[in-house]
């Protein structure tokens, strides 16, 4: 794959365009939008005149988020009508130049470099960009060597395809920017994944980018591409049941609108941002209180901070696969168009997102982001009432919520990050995981044949699919009406009942602690019964009660590697469900700053042995949620959705409930038959 090379006349021409045409540029900008391609070019000519390098690479562009406080200072002195100016635009660059990474701040208000540093590698290296890994994957069919095993194999090799791995670390001292590469074969499908070519290992030193280790060990079967291939054209008889796809009801009136990246629906507000790192950010989630005439703050900012997936498998071929999506690959980066009407229904709206590719010049996503109402057939409330004499009242809201999603695509898994605001107040996060398994090839094609352990399951012939974890831990800054909260756990309490005139003997009460510091917070959730929740310890309703919001978990995982084994050193984080920490800007990533080869120095564990002081702080929750998946038959060779997910939810956050005066647009009703009728 060749580099793209952009000379000063091209960047001066596509600029003018940029400006010319770009929407972005004909809104005023919120300070919290993610940069923009005309952004980036900018971005590119001021890195250039600095660095007037040829082998310079950009390993990461993203916004460098002004302070919460500028944001909010911003925000509440700009009305409806009349937008304050925002506050200068910077970008943080990290780039890598003769073999060391370069941490970079640009003014863009200024077209000016603010702060330039050399970043050592001691803990951690950048993102790997889509560029490098494509090179890194054409090495093979260059090497000699490699040639030659395909063709000892008997395979074709114009039918292989090759993929870049991360490496990990494994206590070395000192390490190059490598990759490891695996080889699959697409011979009779495209379902490559399921195909692996084993026995052959390759390393690739990414700033030479050359093969530096190769070695060919062993040789075993591929496994068969028969029954593998997904792509709906390439079916044949016989075929499944055939389903019909919901209707959506349009409403005449769309249902929310936008504001360059605000978003309003209902009573909600809130910005969507995109990074390369994470993707998806909501940000200044807010909701309008009917009793008190405006709008009040919840989610400050909101983003997946890391996704670990350790597989285990503890071979030498296998053993490094222990991955951080973000971190390592990107999972803005990893991105993918959605399609209308299948990835999101009829009445999406669709964004794109940019971000800066290896050569400095923006990358476009069509289609990153749907938007949409979601008419799911669910309740809001309701309630039937049979004891008033001679009357039945019914009265039923049928549940519409507001669904921002993103797909991203790391390798092998699909995962669908759905962002849902409801009407009552709840924010629900909502994660599914498909795509097809990470398989090994082996010699195996029945159960009764395996002499020894295999780290997964048999889910075909010479294909076992590893057990692996998926731990997807969030970053929630929440603002519930104020910076100023605290973390409290109401813990459920069995009582004995002391009175002997009364028949019962136990119930169980609430206690009530709140978090003093950082070591008080961290939490194993499923051990013992409790309600999170997140308070504004200054406001308190009108009985009293502080207002808050409540963290209701979805499926509780944690880590069962051991705590010296290096991938869970590098992956601390996940030890606890829970994390609570007062705001840091500089501390976004759980996995640290610098994931690539990681040792473990800079995570959200490391910063937690402060064991900062977080009652009536301005507090950040960070929640893990973790899948064990030892994989079975049905996954295989296309996993139907998992899906997983957990709720922010109003706590004695209104006075009453939000929902008593919801009002709903009634479609045009079309009589249903009734099964049970008899003619």
């Amino acid at each position: 794959m060749a580099s793209r090379v952009v000379t000063p006349a091209l960047l001066l021409l596509l600029f003018s365009i940029f400006i010319t045409f770009s929407p972005a540029l004909c809104l005023k900008q919120h300070p919290l939008d993610a940069l923009t391609p005309s952004e980036f070019i900018h971005i590119k000519a001021i890195i250039h005149k600095a660095y007037p390098a040829q082998n310079l690479t950009f390993q990461y562009v993203g916004l460098d988020e002004p302070e919460k406080y500028t944001v909010l200072s911003w925000q509440s002195k700009s009305t409806t009508t009349t937008k304050s100016p925002p506050p200068p635009r910077r970008a943080l660059v990290v780039t890598r130049l003769n073999k060391e990474t370069h941490e970079i701040i640009v003014d863009l208000s200024t077209r000016s470099i603010v702060s330039s540093k050399v970043h050592n590698g001691a803990n951690g290296l950048p993102v790997l960009t889509l560029d490098e890994q494509t090179y890194a994957n054409e090495l093979p069919f260059k090497h000699e060597p490699f040639i030659k095993s395909i063709r000892k194999r008997g395979l074709d090799i114009s039918q292989v395809l090759c993929s870049g791995f991360s490496v990990g670390w494994f206590g070395e001292a000192k390490s190059r920017r490598t990759l490891k590469i695996n080889c699959f074969y697409t011979n009779g499908t495209v379902n490559l994944y399921v195909r692996p070519v084993e026995g052959i290992a390759l390393v690739v030193d990414l700033d030479e980018m050359e093969i530096i280790k190769y070695s060919d060990r062993f040789i075993v079967p591929v496994p068969k591409g028969e029954g593998t291939e997904y792509q709906a054209s390439k079916q044949k008889p016989p075929f499944g049941p055939l389903l019909h796809g919901a209707p959506v009801v349009q409403s005449q009136e769309e249902g929310f609108s936008l504001e360059g990246h605000t978003i309003r629906w209902a009573n909600w507000v809130f910005h969507l941002g995109f990074d390369v790192r994470t993707g998806t950010i909501i940000s200044l989630a807010s909701i309008y209180d009917l009793a008190k005439h405006k709008y009040r703050r919840v989610l400050y900012r909101g983003f997946v901070s890391e996704l670990f997936v350790p597989y285990m498998n503890p071979t030498e071929d296998w053993y490094f696969k222990t991955f951080f999506d973000c971190g390592e690959f990107g999972f803005g980066q990893s991105a993918v168009s959605l399609e209308p009407l299948t990835d999101c229904p009829a009445n999406a709206k669709f964004m794109d997102a940019y971000y800066a590719g290896q050569d400095g010049t923006p990358v476009k996503i069509s289609n990153a982001f749907c938007i949409f109402e979601r008419h799911a057939g669910n309740i809001l409330w309701r309630h039937t009432e049979v004891t008033i004499p001679n009357k039945v009242i019914t009265e039923v809201r049928p549940e519409v919520t507001l669904v921002v999603r993103m797909v991203a695509v790391v390798g092998n898994y699909d995962y669908i990050i759905d962002w849902v605001f409801k009407p009552s107040g709840s924010i629900k996060l909502e994660v599914g995981l498909t795509g097809v398994l990470e398989t090994e090839g082996v010699k195996y094609t029945k159960t009764n044949e395996i002499e020894k352990e295999v780290y997964g399951t048999l889910v075909a012939d010479n294909t076992i699919a590893v057990n692996h974890d998926h731990f997807l831990t969030y970053h929630l800054d929440l603002d519930v009406d104020g910076e100023a909260n605290s973390f409290v756990k109401n813990k459920m309490v069995t009582k004995r009942v002391k009175d002997p005139n009364i028949p019962r003997k136990s119930y169980w009460t609430v206690e009530s602690e709140t978090a003093k510091t950082e070591s008080d917070a961290k939490l194993h959730l499923g051990l013992k019964p409790s309600d999170l929740v997140v308070v504004n310890p200054n406001k308190r309703t009108k009985p009293g009660n502080p207002i808050g919001y409540r963290l209701i978990p979805g499926s509780v995982a944690g880590p069962l590697l051991l705590e010296d084994d290096y991938p869970q050193i590098r992956g601390a984080f996940t030890k606890y469900n829970v994390w609570v920490t007062p705001y840091n800007k500089s501390e976004k990533w759980a996995g640290g700053q610098y994931v690539d080869q990681s040792r473990g120095g800079d995570t959200l564990a490391t910063w937690s042995l402060r064991n900062r002081e977080i009652e009536n702080k301005d507090i950040v929750l960070w929640y893990t949620i973790g899948f064990h998946h030892a994989p079975c038959q049905e996954d295989f060779p296309m996993m139907p959705t998992l899906s997983g997910g957990f709720e922010l939810r109003p706590t004695n956050f209104f006075e009453s409930s939000p929902v008593l005066k919801v009002r709903t647009i009634s479609p045009k009703h079309v009589p249903l038959p009734n099964c049970t009728t008899k003619n």
